[in-house]
């Protein structure tokens, strides 16, 4: 079976999960299935958790604690949570049209998941479904994997930025 189209973002820059949701918003508008896996993440208050409700075709699973990762020291729970992810992905019964893999670049960094498990899964992907990889510090290994690769760099930020209901969550 040949595997679906890898677009990988990355860098240190905001919003390569942006970008992704941008592309799922299209897939939304033309009726197509999105699922998006969140990693490290399980906050309930953010805009692409909400929208489920009001958007039929986007399905939104987090394996994650509210609470920031130690991305130095990630807790046991943090790493049983990214295994509960990955294997989430690994035993979907239906692919949809495109799926998000929201911060495994970053869990593969952290060391929660590795490269090799996660490039097998993305391996068992079916044609039809297109996945975006997002997270910083992507290795060089998902790179060469990946279909497409894009780095969305810091070029400038305000000194105190504040997270704003919108536009970072």
């Amino acid at each position: 079976m040949a595997k679906g189209n890898i677009f990988l973002i990355t860098g240190n820059g905001a919003g390569k999960t942006t970008a992704a949701l941008g592309a799922a918003l299209r897939a939304c508008g033309h009726r197509q299935n999105v699922v998006m896996v969140q990693f490290m993440k399980g906050r309930k208050d953010i805009g692409e958790y909400k929208v489920q409700k009001q958007l039929k075709t986007f399905r939104v699973y987090q394996f994650g604690r509210k609470q920031f990762v130690d991305l130095k020291h990630p807790e046991l729970e943090d790493m049983k949570l990214a295994a509960k992810g990955l294997e989430f992905v690994r035993k979907m019964k239906s692919w949809p049209d495109v799926l998000i893999l929201d911060e495994v670049n970053l869990a593969i960094s952290t060391g929660m998941l590795s490269n090799e498990e996660v490039i097998a899964v993305l391996n068992k992907i079916p044609a039809k479904c297109n996945v975006f990889v997002t997270g910083r510090y992507a290795s060089p290994k998902m790179m060469d994997f990946a279909d497409y690769v894009n780095e969305i760099l810091l070029l400038k930020a305000p000194k105190q930025m504040k997270t704003r209901k919108g536009i970072e969550f």
